[in-house]
């Protein structure tokens, strides 16, 4: 083991961090504003830069959405960046973060207000452009470490976070490979600091309906009403809600005017399942329902999606990784605790892929994903400092 001086959160740029935090949420990056992602893109890329490595950008894999009519459409999104150093070094991490946030181009919530003192809110401010500064700045003192040089690591940084990480699935398994070890700089579970543990999945579907018109005053029984055979959908996968999986029908669409029997429906709904088995049988259930709905209604029906967040167990090679950042943070007077969540994000990717990873490296903060978001400012350093004595160990072999 190569001696190196201990990194200490007085050896973090506080004032640096929290400037970039303001000009980065400045920009608005939701999933959908490519310009904005763009810009955010751009300026990411030069901050980076500061790394001994080549930034590259990426193009999205192709996605489909269903629109309400029950078509297919191709939905557009941004350039992921990614960021190699030393690649080929016989001992790899990864790390990985989001550019986009969940509030559009329209959103009311665009600008950033002191909260109270050491509070900031805005948009993004946790989740998770403050994250993105956390992660740059421990790599940054990591580097000026004069232990640096051996291991090597991957940035990615993408840009549909937020809607699941279609267009950047490959993407994430692909820099996954082979690594030691992962960090995602999600925020905290909680404001003190606690980690996310284990964590469910996540699947989002379209269940497209498709019935028969008719006049519903002169006809009615002729038609085949697809917005009842959605209702009937509705409900019968809501009975399949327990605690291994949580089933959520979120919205129905279609139908015309109320003097038409509806020939057309679309059911959205999100699953979460606890654990991939119970997500295949779930998959087995809804092949069984629809088969049933389509012989009860006289309807056909047409699925889309599915789970695209797999479950997060925590098996003993991702122990040992929370094992070391509770370490790291005793070393810092950081008391760091961790707690399961019903959440998911990119670490459910990774994990996913057989490497072991901690995915709420990011600051402390809170009310995400509302425009009550906000971060506690000294976390910046404070988390900064956390995850550079983590990537140090990981230089030292602390998990070979």
């Amino acid at each position: 083991m190569k001696p190196t001086s201990q990194i200490a959160t007085s050896d973090i740029d506080a004032d640096t961090m929290l400037e970039q935090v303001f000009a980065w949420c400045a920009i608005n990056t939701g999933t959908a504003n490519l310009d904005g992602l763009a810009r955010q893109a751009d300026i990411l890329a030069k901050a980076f830069s500061a790394l001994p490595g080549e930034v590259e950008f990426v193009d999205p894999a192709p996605v489909t959405a269903v629109a309400a009519d029950g078509t297919e459409f191709e939905k557009p999104h941004g350039k992921h960046m990614v960021l190699r150093v030393r690649p080929t070094a016989n001992r790899r991490i990864l790390l990985t973060g989001h550019m986009d946030t969940v509030f559009p181009k329209g959103h009311s919530f665009q600008g950033l207000t002191w909260l109270e003192e050491g509070v900031l809110g805005g948009p993004g401010v946790a989740d998770m452009k403050g994250g993105i500064a956390v992660m740059l700045h421990a790599l940054m003192a990591f580097e000026q470490n004069t232990g640096a040089g051996s291991l090597g690591y991957d940035v990615l940084l993408n840009s549909d976070e937020e809607t699941g990480s279609l267009a950047s699935a490959d993407l994430i398994a692909e820099t996954a490979r082979g690594k030691l070890a992962a960090l995602t700089y999600e925020p905290a579970a909680l404001p003190d600091g606690t980690l996310a543990h284990a964590r469910g999945g996540s699947g989002n579907y379209s269940v497209i309906i498709t019935g028969k018109s008719a006049h519903a005053g002169r006809n009615p029984d002729d038609g085949r009403n697809a917005i009842v055979a959605a209702a009937d959908l509705a409900v019968k996968l809501k009975a399949l809600h327990c605690p291994d999986i949580s089933v959520n029908p979120a919205k129905i669409e279609g139908g015309s005017a109320n003097n038409v029997v509806p020939d057309h429906a679309v059911l959205r709904f999100n699953i979460r399942p606890q654990s991939t088995g119970v997500g295949e049988q779930f998959e087995r259930d809804l092949k069984g329902l629809l088969s049933t709905l389509e012989t009860i209604h006289e309807i056909s029906t047409h699925t889309h999606g599915g789970v695209t967040r797999p479950p997060k167990p925590v098996d003993e090679k991702a122990q040992k990784l929370f094992d070391l950042v509770r370490q790291c943070g005793a070393e810092l007077g950081q008391d760091i605790k961790w707690k399961s969540t019903g959440g998911v994000c990119d670490g459910n990717n990774i994990a996913a892929c057989g490497i072991p990873v901690v995915d709420t490296m990011g600051v402390r903060g809170g009310s995400i994903h509302s425009p009550q978001e906000f971060v506690i400012t000294e976390s910046l350093a404070e988390r900064a400092a956390l995850s550079a004595r983590v990537i140090q160990r990981l230089d030292e072999g602390a998990l070979s």
